[in-house]
């Protein structure tokens, strides 16, 4: 009657589990085995996209197991997080994501299925600068006198992809920091944004540079300034906001690939040792450059201070603008 009993829990709690989580764990020695899925919380074809395809077919060589990519973008990236974060915590579903589920996400929509501190970092994988840049006829040509503008003409514009995005943040960011008025003008994407800019129907965007550089180089658009921690290559004319005197200034785009909460750190220091070693190859550090990103190097440890360190920035913009999306 007992062995009855006890059979009868262990087939609950296996339904319960279901099958993934019912199943013995691999040795993290053999690990990968089978398939890894990585859900990109991103639409085909953008930065984030990009880049991890680039990862996943050099770890698919390295490993000799397949990497597929499966993109759920929608709801500013939590859809493809949510689906990760209820995933097996044995390796073999990843989420590549951008900055905003990850870090702001939680803090600007009322409810998200997910604890974003909770996941398991593997690496930082690059980073994207973002540019700050003014409509051609706008009369400055320096983040100084963009500043000294903005203080005798209150109400500059400034574009974004939508309210929470990091334009927004950055715009708000800047005007806090410089004690300027701005105004927010939400779009639906960056190509609207970037066309009213360069038609000049708002006076600036910070934004990713790679968004804005054929309009730079064509002359549509001024280019003021970087928001990165050091000037970028190619661009060394071109001073960071620091330099500019915006103290604290950074607005750097990255892109992360984490693993479900609880994953073996075995198995999130194996990917991130092989992830490192495949950026620093001539042919990845090409890519990079082709795509205006810039390798990051470190340890999941890193990784996990890093998006730490960003959610606590940002957080407090978030909360000192009250930005928050229904």
């Amino acid at each position: 009657m007992v062995k009855m009993f006890a059979a009868i829990a262990m087939a609950a709690v296996t339904a319960l589990l279901g099958p993934a989580q019912a199943q013995p764990r691999e040795d993290p020695g053999d690990y990968p085995s089978r398939t890894v899925k990585i859900i990109c919380s991103a639409a085909p074809g953008g930065s984030l996209d990009l880049i991890v395809r680039h990862v996943a077919e050099k770890l698919q060589q390295r490993f000799g197991a397949p990497f597929v990519i499966e993109n759920k973008p929608g709801n500013a990236g939590n859809l493809g997080a949510e689906t990760v974060y209820q995933a097996d915590p044995d390796g073999y579903t990843l989420l590549a994501a951008q900055p905003a589920p990850l870090t702001t996400n939680p803090l600007i929509y009322k409810k998200v299925n997910y604890e974003p501190s909770a996941f398991e970092p593997i690496a930082i994988m690059s980073t994207l600068p973002a540019a700050l840049v003014v409509r051609k006829d706008l009369p400055v040509n320096s983040v100084a006198e963009l500043i000294a503008y903005a203080r005798s003409h209150p109400g500059l514009t400034y574009g974004s992809q939508g309210v929470g995005t990091r334009p927004h943040l950055a715009g708000e960011l800047l005007a806090r920091t410089t004690r300027t008025e701005l105004t927010h003008v939400p779009y639906r994407g960056t190509p609207q944004a970037v066309a009213d800019l360069a038609g000049g129907h708002i006076d600036m965007l910070i934004i990713l540079l790679d968004a804005v550089r054929e309009q730079v180089e064509t002359g549509q658009l001024k280019l003021l300034a970087v928001a990165s921690a050091e000037r970028f290559p190619g661009l060394d004319n071109v001073p960071t906001m620091v330099e500019s005197g915006v103290p604290d200034f950074l607005s750097d785009t990255w892109q992360a690939l984490v693993a479900p909460p609880n994953t073996a750190k075995p198995i999130t220091a194996k990917l991130n040792k092989a992830i490192h070693e495949i950026l620093a190859e001539p042919d990845m550090r090409a890519q990079l450059a082709k795509m205006s990103m810039a390798q990051v190097a470190g340890s999941p440890a890193d990784a996990a201070a890093f998006i730490k360190a960003e959610t606590q920035r940002w957080g407090a913009v978030i909360r000192a603008a009250n930005i928050t999306v229904n």
